[in-house]
């Protein structure tokens, strides 16, 4: 499971996620992407599912880049405690993602098995996304 080796600090705000991506959402690694058409916190499960899902599809051929990283602890408190006594343990890690961010990029593959295996992985995201893939003139991605 994705999570960080070490921490500055172990419990964080919980924050909201708000407006579009302006960093993180051209592809840079493959020619073929996954973005996000809306925002959520992604657990490291769910991106290890979704990736494990790409690459049986795929049998492990290919390049698959995973753009995001679970880097946000998320505390629970245990069921039936009592209100206060601070704040809970740590139980799992989020990334915070939001609408436009790449997800995941694939190369050296076709479209049409980069289109299916995103499609499979979309299933194990809490997500709605869209399939992206480089334009062959410029850098930037075109969104189909």
């Amino acid at each position: 499971m994705l999570m960080p080796s070490r921490t500055k600090y172990r419990k964080q705000h919980k924050g909201r996620i708000k407006g579009k991506a302006t960093k993180g959402n051209t592809l840079v690694y493959g020619d073929y992407g996954l973005i996000s058409d809306s925002k959520a916190k992604i657990t490291g499960r769910q991106i290890e599912a979704a990736r494990i899902t790409i690459n049986r599809y795929l049998k492990r051929g290919g390049n698959l880049t995973i753009r995001i990283f679970p880097h946000k602890p998320i505390t629970k408190r245990p069921a039936e405690v009592r209100m206060g006594k601070g704040k809970g343990p740590v139980e799992w890690y989020a990334a915070p993602v939001k609408e436009g961010i790449v997800i995941y990029e694939l190369g050296g593959v076709t479209e049409e098995q980069a289109r299916e295996a995103f499609r499979r992985a979309s299933h194990k995201l809490p997500v709605k996304t869209k399939f992206i893939k480089k334009e062959s003139d410029a850098s930037s991605a075109q969104v189909s």
